[in-house]
């Protein structure tokens, strides 16, 4: 397993390794650019209709995918380590909606405050599955956009510590992906955890991060 960083995982007492990854016999050359766009596109979002989704706030995140040179790339950020919920952590940019916005202006505008996306040029090709957060009670919407080439970005300094382009193919690697199963509070869970050289995705990221893998490689 790679390092994954220094970040602390709030593990309980009460957890175990879950099984290998779903795509470990997949073909991953199924990350090019072009496909990577083409699954993501014609996938057909599933909303959540409990109550507790209609009672959460709802939330925005802007997955923005871009080639590289090992095929198709995701930004994401390092949250400031002084904010009070998620701090450190490896997010997607975006936030809260505002009541006069869409979903869609929603992650736009958080992406272009917390790392200068440049929206003008972020073609919005479709949305991924809603996921609800228990502890933060956040519904959250991720909605996919593309470029045609890699951005240079700046984090806000009072949001962003870092911003990433990892490349899909690094997330999928066998000593980076970990899926755990954990008994809390508020029920049993799996987690997935990807392990970078100097970082460790988990979390609603995660979640976002494996089904764009199994939606790619088609497993």
């Amino acid at each position: 397993m790679r390092p994954g960083g220094s970040q602390h995982i709030p593990r309980p007492t009460d957890w175990k390794p879950g099984g290998p990854a779903p795509w470990a016999e997949a073909d991953l050359s199924a990350f090019s650019f072009d496909h990577v766009v083409s699954r993501l596109s014609a996938h057909n979002a599933r909303s959540i209709h409990s109550e507790a989704a209609q009672q959460a706030r709802p939330s925005a995140v802007l997955v923005t995918l871009h080639p590289g040179g090992d095929g198709t790339e995701v930004v994401l950020t390092k949250r400031a380590s002084h904010l009070t919920n998620h701090r450190g952590e490896i997010s997607f940019p975006g936030g809260r909606v505002e009541p006069d916005e869409s979903i869609r202006e929603a992650a736009l505008r958080e992406a272009a405050e917390e790392v200068a996306m440049p929206s003008h040029d972020v073609e919005l090709v479709g949305e991924l599955d809603h996921i609800l957060t228990v502890v933060s009670s956040s519904y959250i919407i991720p909605i996919v956009g593309t470029l045609d080439y890699r951005p240079q970005l700046t984090a806000s300094a009072g949001e962003v510590d870092r911003v990433l382009h990892v490349p899909l193919a690094d997330l999928a690697r066998a000593d980076t992906y970990r899926e755990e199963h954990w008994v809390t509070p508020y029920g049993k869970m799996n987690v997935y955890l990807y392990h970078l050289d100097d970082e460790t995705i988990w979390g609603a990221t995660a979640r976002v991060l494996t089904q764009i893998i199994r939606l790619s490689v088609g497993v």
